[in-house]
């Protein structure tokens, strides 16, 4: 895999993990919340206008691009299971900014996770 692939790959990773934490501050912020029809309007408006949310749907936006340009250079079979490194990812910085559990089983999944990126990277 060539640098430049590598670098989107990587980049494409990252700006989904962070799509995912910033929808999930987001959500924090906006609090728990059920539709129904008297409120949809509202609701909607205030996940809309969320700035984390607004955040988060702008990453996910750039990293569809980043993305596609990485599937351009690298097989799907090499890119996909580089989704997984977005797992290690969010769970260490959910551990650190949202203050969710790392438990023993979480930190033996991510370890299985790392061995397994790094094997289908070298094959």
């Amino acid at each position: 895999m060539s640098p430049i692939a590598f670098a989107l790959i990587l980049t494409g990773v990252l700006l989904n993990a962070s799509a995912q934490l910033l929808l999930k501050a987001g959500t924090n912020a906006v609090g728990h919340f059920e539709f129904h029809l008297d409120n949809i309007i509202p609701i909607g408006m205030k996940i809309a206008f969320q700035p984390f949310i607004m955040t988060g749907m702008a990453c996910y936006a750039v990293s569809l691009v980043v993305w596609i340009m990485a599937l351009s250079r690298v097989p799907v079979s090499l890119a996909y299971p580089m989704l997984s490194i977005g797992y290690v990812v969010n769970a260490v910085i959910a551990y650190y900014w949202l203050g969710e559990a790392l438990s023993m089983h979480k930190m033996l999944g991510i370890g299985f996770i790392i061995v397994g990126v790094v094997l289908v990277a070298r094959s």
